[in-house]
């Protein structure tokens, strides 16, 4: 849809990068720690998942890693580069263990209490509610050390930006607020402003921070960030506005969690507040503003970006 990459080249270079990833966190995920705690942080975190956000890190450090020196800065030195390469690797592994984490608390019965994820029983399903929280809590803290690592390769600056970026999108102004907010909101009667208010915190800002965490990986000027912000903020609302379509048009097997959830407990969604071609709608019209933030970042090499957020669009899980 947005012409600017084949779907197969897409797909070959998300494999090189998925593998990249799955192999940093097959490395990192567990190690070190007892026995019966690595096993359900792996669990949550192997076997499954799109891997958007962390291929959304990657893809925006290309961006702005492949600007001529002089576009928007000085350009990277070799040894420069490869830091930044390795710490957009461990952004994107750092993002998904949040990400991964949070569905762990999530699918819990103090929470959602789903007993299905990814096609498999939910994490406190497989090793015990105690269980399932401390390996959330340890995917957490996991997530931060993986930003931090030793040694003086990697700008401090880098790594406290890093830091901020996620600890924000995680926290009460993000995806924490956002899911006090939706618990709040069982049964209640939301406006779209609301909704969207909600969506932008649970949902959109740990995708948007994905974006931002990849561009802070290099040395792009304010009109860049600008129009990488919108693009990612608008991507993160279009993620959930499809997530709700597609929980009352898919069944549980597609999905790989349950289908119909959110009408069952009451929550609202965009198609119980707007219907459900007024969703599809809006859905296409964030990814139209989406497009347009990577038009106007001003970046010769976004085509990936634009990729990630077709796939968004025409997704079935």
């Amino acid at each position: 849809m947005s012409g600017g990459l084949p779907e197969q080249a897409l797909a070959d270079w998300s494999a090189e990068q998925l593998a990249r990833t799955e192999a940093a966190l097959s490395e990192w995920v567990g190690a070190g720690a007892p026995r019966d705690l690595g096993a359900a942080m792996r669990y949550a975190v192997q076997g499954g998942g799109k891997r958007l956000r962390p291929l959304l890190v990657l893809a925006a450090r290309e961006a702005v890693a492949q600007e001529r020196p002089g576009a928007h800065g000085a350009g990277e030195a070799e040894p420069l580069r490869a830091a930044l390469d390795e710490a957009a690797l461990r952004a994107a592994c750092a993002v998904e263990l949040i990400h991964a984490y949070s569905l762990v608390h999530d699918d819990m019965p103090c929470m959602d209490n789903d007993v299905l994820r990814r096609g498999k029983p939910t994490v406190h399903v497989r090793f015990g509610q105690a269980g399932a929280l401390l390996a959330g809590d340890a995917l957490q803290a996991l997530a931060f050390e993986l930003l931090t690592p030793e040694g003086g390769a990697i700008p401090a600056a880098v790594q406290a930006q890093l830091c901020r970026l996620l600890a924000r999108a995680a926290g009460a102004a993000g995806m924490a607020g956002g899911q006090a907010i939706d618990l709040a909101s069982v049964g209640q009667h939301l406006d779209e402003a609301q909704l969207r208010h909600m969506h932008q915190l649970k949902t959109g800002a740990l995708l948007h921070a994905s974006v931002m965490m990849g561009a802070a990986c290099g040395a792009s000027g304010g009109v860049a960030l600008s129009g990488l912000a919108r693009y990612g903020q608008a991507l993160g609302l279009a993620f959930q506005v499809v997530d709700d379509i597609l929980d009352v048009t898919q069944d549980s097997a597609t999905l790989g969690k349950t289908a119909g959830k959110d009408a069952a407990h009451a929550k609202p969604t965009y198609v119980s507040v707007l219907g459900l071609e007024a969703a599809r709608r809006c859905a296409q019209n964030l990814h139209s503003d989406a497009l347009a933030g990577l038009a106007a970042c001003g970046l010769r090499h976004t085509e990936r970006l634009a990729a990630l957020a077709d796939m968004v669009l025409l997704r079935s899980n």
